[in-house]
C-alpha cells in the first residue's frame, strides 16, 4: 500500500478533473449526436465524480434522434401503459423505430447514454422494464421494432440492463442555468438547482414524486462523492492501521450526511402530485431491484452490509444494473476491503467504531427506503392535464 494512503486526508488523492473545460451544461456538444463517432470514453475514476457521468447529461438531442426524444416525454407523461404503448405503436408504424436502429452504430458514447436513458424511460412506461430485450419471448410481449432499438442501444453501450435508477436518474438530469464557469461535476449536481431532461409531470406543472425521487438520487450520488473516496482510501487497509479508525468515522459522518440530505428532500416530494402510472413505474423497478442507488452499493463493498444480510447472489442481482466498469469497481473493493471487514469478529474500540458504520449504512438505507415508499403511496388526485 503507497504511503501516501497512511493516515492521509482523502481529499489529497482525488485526481485531477480530465479533459477540456467543455460547456458544463452539456448542451453544446449535443449537436453532433447523428454521425459522431469522436472518442472512446476514459477510463471511470469513481474517486473523481462518483458513478456519476464525467460530464452532464447530452440535454437536447438532434437530427433523426429528436423522434425519440419526443417519444419518450410522451410516454413519460402517459396516464396509462395502453397510452404508452401507442406512442411506441405509432412511431413503428411510420418506421421511425427502424430510422433510429439504423444509426446506432453512429452514436458517440455520450449520446449513446442519453439515447440509453430515453430507451429507458420508454420502457418502463410501458411496462417492459423486465424484458431482456434480446430473448425470443419478449417479442411476444414488446414492440418488435423498439426492441431492436434497446438490443442496439444496449450492445453499442456493453450494458443490457440499463433500465434501472442509475441510468433513469444520473442521465436525466442538467442544472436549471448554466454554471458561468466549469466546475467538477458532482459540485455543479451538488449546488446548482437541478431539473430533469425528460419530465414524468406535464410541461408547466409541477414536478412529480417520481421526478423528485429520482433528482433526489442524482443530489445523492454528487453528495456521495466522499464515500467513494474513502472506500478507495478504506482498499487494503489492514484491520489494525492506524488511519483505519480515522477513515469509518468520515465514512459514518459522511453517511449521516447522506441521510440528513435525504431528510431534506422528503417533505417536498411528499406534497409532489403523482399518478397511477408512476407509481407502477416504481413498482416495476422495485420489484425487479433496479432502484438500489450507486452511492449505497458502494458503501456496501466497503462495510459488506449487502452480502452478509442478503447473499452474495443478491449483491450481484442488485448491481447487474450498473455499467461493467462500475461492477468492476465494486468488485474490486469487495476484495481489497475483505481486511477491514474483519473488524466485524473483532472486540476493541476499532470493531465498535466498524459496527458504527454498518449502523449508519443501515440507517441511511431505510431512509431511502422511506423515501421511496413516499414516492409510492397514493396521492388525493392525479396530476393535473398540461394547458
Amino acid at each position: 500500500m503507497p504511503a501516501a494512503r497512511s493516515g492521509a486526508d482523502p481529499a489529497v488523492r482525488i485526481p485531477a478533473q480530465g479533459g477540456p473545460a467543455a460547456d458544463p451544461t452539456g448542451t453544446a456538444d449535443a449537436a453532433p449526436t447523428d454521425g459522431d463517432t469522436s472518442g472512446a470514453a476514459a477510463p471511470h475514476d469513481p474517486c473523481a465524480h462518483g458513478f456519476l457521468p464525467e460530464r452532464p447529461p447530452v440535454r437536447s438531442m438532434i437530427g433523426t434522434w429528436t423522434r425519440l426524444d419526443a417519444m419518450a416525454r410522451e410516454a413519460a407523461v402517459a396516464p396509462d401503459r395502453a397510452t404508452a404503448l401507442d406512442v411506441v405503436g405509432r412511431a413503428d408504424r411510420a418506421e421511425e423505430l427502424t430510422a433510429l436502429r439504423q444509426r446506432v452504430s453512429r452514436l458517440s458514447p455520450r449520446n449513446a447514454e442519453a439515447a440509453a436513458m430515453r430507451v429507458a424511460v420508454i420502457a418502463v412506461s410501458c411496462g417492459w422494464s423486465a424484458l431482456d430485450p434480446q430473448a425470443p419471448a419478449a417479442r411476444e410481449v414488446a414492440n418488435e421494432a423498439f426492441l431492436e432499438l434497446w438490443a442496439a442501444i444496449a450492445h453499442r453501450i456493453d450494458h443490457d440492463q440499463f433500465v434501472a435508477l442509475p441510468t433513469l436518474a444520473l442521465h436525466n438530469w442538467a442544472p436549471e442555468r448554466k454554471p458561468r464557469r466549469h466546475i467538477p461535476i458532482d459540485q455543479l449536481a451538488r449546488t446548482e438547482q437541478l431539473v430533469p431532461i425528460v419530465r414524468w409531470a406535464p410541461e408547466g406543472q409541477p414536478l412529480s414524486r417520481l421526478d423528485r425521487l429520482m433528482l433526489a438520487a442524482t443530489r445523492l450520488e454528487a453528495h456521495g462523492i466522499w464515500l467513494f473516496r474513502l472506500a478507495d482510501t478504506l482498499a487494503g487497509r489492514a484491520p489494525d492501521d492506524s488511519s483505519t479508525p480515522t477513515a469509518l468515522r468520515r465514512l459514518v459522518r459522511i453517511q449521516h450526511a447522506l441521510r440528513a440530505q435525504l431528510h431534506s428532500e422528503a417533505a417536498e416530494l411528499a406534497s409532489a402530485p403523482a399518478t397511477d402510472q408512476q407509481r407502477a413505474v416504481l413498482g416495476a423497478l422495485a420489484e425487479q431491484g433496479a432502484l438500489e442507488p450507486p452511492v449505497l452499493q458502494a458503501a456496501d463493498a466497503v462495510l459488506g452490509i449487502g452480502g452478509r444480510r442478503l447473499g452474495e447472489g443478491r449483491r450481484q442481482h442488485l448491481r447487474r444494473h450498473l455499467p461493467a466498469q462500475h461492477r468492476a469497481w465494486l468488485s474490486a473493493m469487495d476484495r481489497h476491503c475483505a481486511p477491514v471487514r474483519t473488524l466485524a469478529h473483532r472486540g476493541g474500540p476499532d470493531a465498535a467504531v466498524y459496527r458504527e458504520a454498518q449502523e449508519s449504512l443501515i440507517a441511511l438505507r431505510r431512509t431511502y427506503t422511506a423515501l421511496v415508499q413516499t414516492a409510492a403511496a397514493p396521492t388525493p388526485g392525479p396530476l393535473p392535464e398540461a394547458a
